[in-house]
């Protein structure tokens, strides 16, 4: 895992030097590497991208942002991707006894879902050979996070990798993302 971006997250500097602070970023992360499996699915839908909407998969999402940074593209990859439950029992459970852990597997947790996301990119990349967008979630900018819904019905997310969503759109387990990736022509 990259210990410059957990340090990161930690708000410190990814030069530091105090070993206690670093024997615990490598502690959590041998934990995390035994601990979690993460849990992706991703669909490539054919898509058309007007000025400020969205349409694949039978639905259309509204965003300017989100059109502008699909302008041309034809194809759009929507996915979804998860930790697990298993990160937030570890962290609960430090969250009562050893608060600096429970701190440390949050930024760990977070730079690890990030690779799980690269993984996914990268993937897709291979796969289809063509250069992709920036990763775009619901909750960016004008894209409102009520699109959750839409995503986890497109992919079955719940049904599919165990992802679920509350009323507030919160997705349970909490170390998880949902995205779409513009693949250029």
């Amino acid at each position: 895992m990259d210990k410059a971006e957990i340090l990161r997250y930690l708000r410190t500097n990814s030069k530091i030097e105090d070993e206690r602070v670093l024997g615990l970023v490598d502690e959590c992360c041998q934990i995390a590497q035994k601990s979690i499996t993460p849990k992706t699915l991703y669909r490539i839908f054919d898509c058309s991208v007007t000025e400020d909407t969205l349409i694949c998969g039978g639905f259309e999402f509204k965003s300017k942002r989100l059109a502008k940074n699909l302008e041309d593209c034809k194809r759009v990859v929507v996915f979804g991707a998860t930790l697990g439950r298993e990160c937030d029992e570890i962290i609960r459970r430090y969250s009562l006894t050893d608060i600096a852990k429970a701190m440390t597997f949050q930024a760990v947790f977070a730079a690890m879902i990030e690779e799980v996301c690269d993984g996914v990119e990268d993937e897709v990349r291979a796969l289809t050979g063509k250069n992709l967008r920036m990763r775009y979630s619901p909750g960016y900018f004008d894209l409102a996070i009520e699109n959750q819904e839409k995503i986890f019905k497109m992919l079955e997310l719940t049904k599919r990798i165990g992802l679920t969503l509350t009323q507030t759109m919160q997705m349970l387990p909490t170390k998880s993302v949902t995205a779409f990736i513009g693949i250029e022509d």
